[in-house]
């Protein structure tokens, strides 16, 4: 999987790897090969964040993490190289508040989020209960997996 990581208020290298096999995990879960992969992930200010909320959510407030998928079905992604399935923004003041929030740490908050946003990428959905509880399962696996547990 290539992650393609913007330079500026990029976390510590150990959250970065965390963040690479988390979503190399993530893939494989949905059966897709992860060298055909490409995500790329922004970090921002709270007040971009609530500016890019409110463009594309009409929503006018500061969030975590927004994720914008380039496809609405994964099943027929082109073949013969690598493919971009959509952009991560993640909000690190806004992780760090919430890591303190949910008495957990910065690295699980900030892994988590992207490790959401990614199955945002990859279709999944937390509109309905049962899909909420889908998606929170695979989030957790996932956690689980790399060594980030609640």
């Amino acid at each position: 999987m290539n992650i393609i990581f913007s330079e500026e208020r990029m976390p510590g290298q150990a959250v970065v790897e965390k963040m690479t096999e988390a979503g190399k995990l993530c893939i494989i879960e949905e059966g897709l090969d992860p060298k055909d992969i490409v995500v790329s992930v922004t970090f921002v200010d709270e007040e971009e964040i609530h500016q890019l909320n409110k463009q594309y959510r009409e929503v006018d407030r500061v969030t975590d993490v927004l994720s914008f998928p380039q496809f609405d079905d994964l099943t027929n992604l082109p073949k013969g190289g690598e493919v971009c399935i959509g952009d991560v923004v993640i909000c690190p003041e806004q992780a760090l508040l919430q890591a303190d929030d949910f008495g957990h740490s910065p690295e699980r908050e900030l892994v988590y989020l992207f490790v959401h946003s990614v199955f945002h990428l990859l279709g999944y959905d937390h509109l309905e209960e049962e899909d909420k509880v889908a998606m929170r399962e695979k989030e957790e696996r996932i956690m689980n997996q790399i060594g980030i547990e609640r």
